[in-house]
């Protein structure tokens, strides 16, 4: 075992709690009330499942899934293989008794009743999605002990706050397959999402087939498109985990791979070709020719036909309007209907394709920026301004979901997203516009992730979203949502999501299969530099740049830099000894890890970004553990070597590689306390 192995178990002999039978329950999303008993209910491979009452197939399917999961989990060879209506309920040891079977839409009830007693459990519920529901809560609840695995005691009564539960993936800016999007919706259904937003048409890429226009994916795509039937798949599968499947095709805006194999459809004249790289660009339809509507009617009937849910999503963003000004024919158009600007404009396209969906039986979703004065009240407003848009938007009228604040490839952390609120406790809003706000969306787009990498930017932060839109807004408890989180991001691997098991592979080729002991050690306290910071460090990346750096490894959040902060501000405030033993434990890891690192640094040239970041670290650690032991004493420090932690800390804290160490704001803290001795 080499030397950071050894720092690395002791470190968690020192600090890591033994919960055992004293650790509370992990369950995430938490639900409306639970009430416990002092009993447990013992799991033997006698256990089987059966449903009573009137229940779609999928309610039996998720049964079956359930059972399998438990003996994964468990090791116990269950007698039973599938759930269907002839399964026996007078001696399974877990009921589900449903009402009636659902369809798969928003507002359909979702509430369940769950009790665990000492000889059975009993899932109850109004529709057979309640019913899935409950038993992902159920999988949650088990836990094990010296005499076996068990379901503690309990009586649970839960209904989601919000009907609006989503995920949007970005499938366009990089391509992200079938198995991506399956694993993804598991994952979902895990935590209680009950829509996916598929989108599915980008400057970068027209990601499904029409057989209409066969020319859109065809030329639009590279190839990497969804045929029909997976989109069908795809909707089965979804639908078979209660959750709904709204496809978006962005318009007028964000449509370059729209005009690669219709020119036509553009306000500027062509050729066109694919978009490689990330912003906003001037491309758009002209929304002034009939044709454009002629086009998309057809094209939208055949997507109606395709996708069930009443809901279909038109982007609407980010039109910057360089072509229509530059347009003659366009400003022209403008004069003589009195149309006075370009968003007045996009509201006349907006109103166009508003009657095609509604002709279709479609429901219009579309961003912030769909919403005009002239618009009815019965679209969707999805806002990623802000809060304030989403605010309007209510007292307008108008339906609405957040994702402002959702937007999880900015590499914020997980308590960012869980503070966020569609409705906050104080909201100003009546009773009856909080009512129009439907819930809200995590926002997964794809300018920096690939299928290798892509779970790691949703998982595990999108369960805290989850927990946001389904449980009361009195659970903000940061530190048990951490807690919870934890537990939740492992049992979510089971899955088959690769967001833990992923890192070690991208850190093996990082050091060409060498041993990644030291490697680890730095990259565990880094991460990605924040919001579009990434972009703006002299890298210009484009749809086929590496996304194989150790900033694509790097975690969102680092729990490691997250528990040395917090033990450096509790030492601060109370000078507990135990605390100061963490810190400089730490230190000396750190102090000691760069020597290691470094060989490995030279024989992996795609590593020799991070070695000037591997030894501030160093020597990060060394500042950091001399301030310690001066607090410890009571001693202060002498101004020049203040100054000279001071540069340490602003050197430290530059990032390189897109990466930024995230341990120095706790060392700063240190030497403030230092200063002001």
């Amino acid at each position: 075992m080499n030397r950071n192995a050894i720092y690395r178990f002791l470190f968690c002999l020192l600090v890591v709690p033994l919960y055992a039978l004293t650790q509370p329950v992990n369950l995430m999303p938490m639900p409306q009330q639970l009430t416990w008993g002092e009993g447990t209910f013992r799991l033997t491979s006698e256990f089987t499942i059966a449903v009573e009452g009137e229940a779609a197939p999928r309610l039996y399917h998720a049964a079956t899934r359930a059972l399998r999961r438990l003996s994964g989990r468990t090791g116990l060879f269950f007698a039973q293989d599938f759930i269907t209506q002839e399964s026996k309920s007078d001696t399974s040891q877990l009921q589900i008794i449903c009402e009636r079977p659902a369809t798969v839409a928003l507002g359909e009830d979702e509430s369940y009743s769950l009790t665990v007693d000492a000889k059975s459990i009993l899932l109850a519920c109004k529709s057979d999605l309640g019913g899935l529901r409950g038993l992902e809560t159920m999988l949650q609840l088990l836990q094990s002990d010296e005499a076996g695995y068990f379901f503690p005691e309990v009586i649970i009564e839960d209904a989601p706050r919000f009907p609006w539960r989503g995920l949007l993936i970005d499938v366009c800016r990089h391509w992200l397959p079938l198995e991506v999007i399956k694993r993804n919706l598991d994952g979902m259904a895990a935590v209680k999402m009950n829509v996916f937003h598929w989108h599915l048409t980008e400057d970068q890429g027209f990601r499904i087939e029409s057989k209409v226009f066969p020319r859109l994916h065809e030329l639009g795509s590279d190839g990497f498109y969804f045929t029909q039937a997976q989109v069908r798949e795809i909707i089965d599968y979804a639908g078979d985990r209660g959750i709904r499947v709204i496809p978006e095709f962005d318009m007028p805006g964000h449509a370059t791979s729209w005009f690669v194999g219709h020119p036509e459809l553009a306000s500027a004249p062509g050729p066109y070709t694919i978009e490689r790289r990330w912003g906003v660009k001037d491309p758009v339809m002209d929304p002034t020719k009939e044709y454009t509507y002629e086009f998309l009617d057809k094209f939208l009937g055949e997507m109606a036909q395709l996708f069930p849910d009443e809901y279909m999503h038109i982007g609407g963003d980010e039109n910057n309007g360089v072509h229509w000004n530059a347009n003659a024919g366009i400003q022209k158009y403008m004069k003589e209907h009195n149309i006075p600007d370009n968003h007045a404009l996009q509201a006349y396209f907006n109103n166009r394709i508003l009657n095609i969906l509604t002709k279709y039986g479609k429901k219009m979703v579309g961003w912030d920026e769909i919403l005009h004065d002239e618009m009815p009240t019965d679209i969707v407003i999805q806002s990623w301004r802000g809060p304030e848009f989403l605010v309007r938007s209510a007292r307008k009228g108008y339906m609405g979901i957040l994702s402002n604040g959702y937007y999880i490839d900015l590499i914020q952390p997980a308590e960012f997203h869980y503070l966020n609120d569609p409705v906050p406790s104080d909201s100003a809003l009546t009773d009856v516009e909080k009512s129009r706000i439907l819930g809200g969306e995590a926002t997964s787009w794809a300018e920096l992730v690939t299928p290798e990498t892509v779970d790691s930017r949703i998982w595990p932060r999108t369960a805290c979203i989850a927990e946001r839109l389904w449980s009361p807004v009195e659970v903000r408890d940061v530190e048990d949502m951490y807690r919870r989180l934890d537990a939740i991001s492992f049992q979510l691997e089971e899955l088959g999501l690769t967001h833990i098991k992923n890192y070690d592979m991208m850190l093996r080729r990082l050091t060409g299969n060498r041993d990644i002991g030291a490697l680890k050690v730095f990259v565990d306290v880094l991460e990605p530099v924040k919001k579009y910071q990434r972009h703006r460090q002299g890298i210009t990346y484009t749809q086929y740049s590496p996304m194989t750096r150790v900033v694509d490894a790097a975690r969102p959040e680092s729990m490691t830099a997250r528990q040395f902060n917090q033990a450096v501000a509790r030492f601060l405030m109370d000078g507990n000894a135990k605390d100061a033993a963490i810190i400089m434990r730490w230190f000396k890891i750190w102090q000691d890890n760069h020597a290691e690192l470094l060989s490995i640094i030279k024989a992996s040239p795609i590593l020799w970004e991070m070695e000037s970041l591997s030894q501030d670290l160093a020597d990060l650690a060394g500042t950091g553990l001399e301030a310690t032991a001066l607090l410890q004493a009571g001693k202060k420090a002498e101004q020049s070597w203040l100054e000279n932690a001071k540069i340490v800390i602003a050197g430290a804290g530059k990032p390189r590689g897109q990466t930024e160490l995230m341990v120095v704001a706790g060392v700063e803290q240190l030497i403030m306390a230092l200063a002001e001795k």
